[in-house]
């Protein structure tokens, strides 16, 4: 589970030719104009969003209605790109530094605890940028996942905090696990997922599961190993465990690794769930579905709609890989 990660660079090129700062980006970068939202929702970590402005706008103004530029670079690799291009700019300036941070969507607490604990001034997106500077932090925080790029819509507060941002990125990342604790203190879960295989083909199985609870950030995997199970008495078989630690219902962590046992009613393995050693049955995660089939065929069409792009094909091609061989009727 990713909880914290650093935003895209706003960098404002002042200009007493606009338009054509604009072309000259366009052809140096091989990119187009934007809007403010679309390139903040295309962007991604440590990406840079450019602004290009009029000379006389000397200080940096986000205007949500003007275009911008994304390019899939690091700040600094841009301003040397735009150094060696001898680029036809009067002045650069960047805004603060963003960093995301990923809570609970039952936290409400943030507000509280953000401003006491690091002087964070709660504010807007566009007012945080505007009113920071070049090492000042932007903190915003969301409830959506860190590995995938996040709309201005998922932005549920902004703390523009007057610190050095390297070292409250050091700081948050030490605080991490106490700021989560006082966000949500009842709310986290152990459980415990185990993985039996027939067939012995584990090491597919266990790749399975952990591409899907990374992907899906579904917690914490504070540990694994191998264990034994006892399904029936003098009866023993070897499991692959993992523990792990998450804010999710357990039985929304069933649900989903249910459609990992299956494809086409086809069974790789039996994945169990457990909370404090105690076995989740398939027919407490839903009772709408008639048999365990119907609801792995329910669980695996919602888990392929929430799984990127390249998991989902590298889980494809994972279970290509177990079916080669095996009775389609088996």
């Amino acid at each position: 589970m990713r909880l914290m990660r650093f935003g895209p660079s706003m960098l404002f090129l002042r200009t007493s030719d606009v338009e054509g700062g604009e072309s000259f980006l366009k052809n140096l970068f091989g990119v187009e104009e934007l809007s403010v939202d679309e390139a903040w929702n295309q962007s991604g970590e440590l990406d840079t969003i450019i602004f290009v402005t009029p000379a006389e706008e000397w200080k940096t103004v986000l205007n949500l209605k003007r275009g911008a530029f994304l390019v899939k670079m690091r700040s600094d690799s841009v301003l040397k790109e735009l150094l060696n291009a001898k680029a036809p700019f009067d002045r650069a300036n960047l805004g603060p530094q963003i960093i995301l941070l990923r809570v609970p969507k039952e936290a409400e607490k943030t507000s509280e605890i953000i401003p006491k604990r690091y002087g964070g001034i709660e504010t807007s997106f566009a007012r945080g940028i505007n009113e920071g500077e070049e090492r000042d932090t932007l903190l915003l925080v969301t409830d959506k996942k860190l590995s995938e790029p996040l709309s201005i819509r998922d932005i549920k507060e902004a703390f523009l905090i007057r610190k050095n941002f390297i070292e409250v990125y050091r700081t948050l990342r030490t605080d991490l696990p106490i700021i989560l604790f006082k966000l949500l203190p009842e709310g986290w879960k152990e459980i415990t997922i185990r993985i039996y295989d027939t067939e012995k083909r584990y090491e597919e199985n266990i790749e399975r599961v952990l591409l899907v609870l990374e992907d899906l950030d579904l917690g914490y995997v504070v540990s694994e190993g191998w264990d034994w199970d006892y399904p029936r008495p003098f009866m023993r078989i070897k499991v692959y465990k993992i523990k792990l630690i998450t804010w999710e219902d357990p039985l929304r962590i069933k649900f989903l690794l249910k459609g990992l046992e299956y494809r086409d009613y086809q069974r790789f393995a039996d994945i169990d769930v457990f909370v404090e050693e105690k076995k989740i049955p398939w027919v407490e995660v839903s009772k709408e579905y008639a048999s365990k089939f119907e609801l792995a065929k329910a669980a695996r069409e919602e888990l392929e709609s929430l799984l990127s792009e390249d998991t989902k094909k590298r889980l494809h091609e994972i279970e290509d890989r177990l079916l080669e061989g095996k009775n389609p009727n088996e």
